[in-house]
């Protein structure tokens, strides 16, 4: 009875979590406003199309344009497959949205099969209903929703099918880790959870014959890791020549080591008091979840008390170890080889994501910056706790350890309960609202706009300033500059109010586009 009780609840629980995110992805993908970075990463596959190769407008380097952007942190693994999309006639907001939606779906299907692995049906659960947990929607610089045109996602759908095939295909690992970091170069930061977890999977040994072992084993999925960059290099390189590649290289590591922000210093506890914050729920609310979660994951793991059966029992004679029982039995991490590898491996890719930026006192407090982390390791280590809570629960001892024992494992599975669902919830019934500016009102407002520049040919508008007019100047089909770059002294302008340069060329729903300065 109580079974099949179990499966009813799973089954209601799982449609309720599709619905939900069907209604999110629809939103995301066909009711949010087209916001700027969306449009700035745009226009590389539009370029692409248009026959101008792999480059940007270079609206924030110069308002050229500029092969190989580093200010274009969404990487081709997006952006290539947008230009495909788009090359068959689709709608160029929509149609670009379809391939990080696409990723979305790539990442949930790769947390359920990690998720049941690791905690069967209700494992699974847990891990695919976590990323809708998580409000990257209310910073400065959001993730609005899955649809976004972004390579975060995708990069962190990629994460996850690296550590799925892991075990027996470790060179695919490796190119799949690859692939994630030319969807978003910070995903670089996974190579330290990828070691431990394939040092954890190689077979037991002394440590330093294990750490040889595994560095021989690190070899071959190195190189696939490696490959998709090193072929996007080669073909920078001879596209722009020594020169330009030198120039390349000299501006990707400057915008690496800024972030590409000038702002107030941050510092740790304001990070992690944004990152705490941002699950739809109070911080301290999370705070307890992961506390409980992590005490429940220990304790389940610590050797408990033998049975006064066992107690009395002679070590085993060499001699007929075989005809004796033996004292020690598996426990429950110990009989799955790979659960410690995706274990410590996501704690480790968790904390390299979180530490990064907490440290990072250039960064600002976007948790858009450890959002490939979360997305990717915190459902697997929330899975993990799903483990450990059903392992205490089942754990033997007296009657009043087994009681404690007991309240501990119900009040973390109470806890995260309330941390997923809660978000999920939250995330659904928000994407129920209008929000105060749509896709299909930002399209009317600039129709009028887009009608002008293609009666006239214009071919560039410079955005004033870096904001709303950005995706209002990709939406009317011109190329993209910023107000103050010394290429657009001469290109018209569009903003907001009221014209600084004489009567506007054209003016519809509260926008501008000015004569030239």
């Amino acid at each position: 009875m109580t079974r099949r009780l179990s499966g009813i609840a799973f089954w209601v629980l799982l449609g309720l979590l599709i619905v939900a995110n069907a209604i999110v992805m629809w939103h995301s993908l066909t009711v949010l406003r087209f916001w700027e970075d969306e449009a700035f990463n745009l226009t590389v596959p539009r370029n692409l199309l248009a026959g101008l190769g792999y480059a940007s407008d270079g609206t924030l380097s110069g308002s050229t344009l500029t092969p190989f952007d580093p200010r274009i942190s969404t990487g081709p693994v997006v952006l290539l497959p947008v230009a495909g999309v788009l090359a068959l006639g689709a709608d160029p907001v929509i149609g670009a949205r379809l391939v990080p939606l696409a990723y979305w779906v790539l990442l949930l299907v790769g947390l359920g099969v990690l998720g049941r692995r690791l905690a069967g049906r209700f494992g699974a659960l847990i891990a695919v209903a976590l990323p809708l947990a998580f409000n990257t929607a209310d910073s400065v610089s959001p993730i609005q929703g899955p649809a976004d045109l972004l390579g975060e996602i995708a990069a962190a759908a990629l994460i996850v099918w690296a550590l799925i095939v892991l075990p027996r295909r470790a060179w695919l690992a490796g190119l799949l880790l690859g692939l994630a970091v030319q969807a978003k170069l910070i995903a670089l930061l996974a190579l330290p959870a990828f070691a431990v977890a394939l040092f954890l999977l190689t077979p037991a040994a002394p440590f330093r014959q294990r750490f040889g072992a595994t560095l021989r084993r690190a070899i071959v999925p190195l190189a696939f890791v490696a490959a998709p960059t090193v072929l996007m290099e080669l073909i920078a390189l001879v596209s722009l020549g020594v020169t330009g590649y030198a120039r390349h290289v000299r501006a990707l590591g400057g915008f690496l080591l800024s972030g590409g922000q000038h702002i107030e210093p941050t510092t740790v506890p304001q990070k992690l008091g944004t990152l705490a914050g941002s699950w739809f729920l109070p911080w301290w609310l999370v705070a307890v979840a992961v506390l409980l979660a992590a005490v429940v994951v220990v304790w389940a793991a610590l050797p408990g008390r033998r049975r006064n059966a066992e107690r009395g029992l002679r070590a085993p004679d060499p001699q007929g170890a075989d005809s004796l029982p033996q004292l020690h039995r598996p426990r429950w991490w110990e009989r799955d080889p790979q659960l410690l590898a995706l274990g410590f491996g996501s704690a480790v890719g968790l904390l390299a994501f979180v530490g990064w930026w907490s440290q990072a006192a250039q960064l600002p407090l976007w948790v858009r910056h450890p959002a490939v982390g979360v997305f990717a390791f915190a459902p697997i280590l929330a899975a993990i706790a799903v483990r450990a809570v059903v392992a205490l629960w089942r754990r033997r001892g007296t009657s009043g350890a087994r009681g404690l024992m007991r309240t501990t494992a119900v009040a973390a599975a109470l806890a995260l309960a309330a941390v997923v669902s809660g978000g999920a919830v939250g995330d659904a019934v928000r994407a129920t609202r209008t929000p105060a500016e749509t896709l299909a009102q930002q399209r009317a407002a600039v129709a009028p706009l887009a009608e002008w520049v293609r009666d006239n040919d214009v071919e560039w508008l410079a955005a004033k300033p870096w904001g709303g007019p950005v995706s209002s100047v990709v939406l009317t089909g011109a190329h993209l500059g910023l107000f103050d770059a010394p290429a657009m002294r001469h290109t018209p302008t569009l903003g907001y109010g009221t014209c600084a340069t004489g009567s506007p060329l054209v003016a519809a729903n509260g926008i501008v586009i000015c004569p030239a300065p």
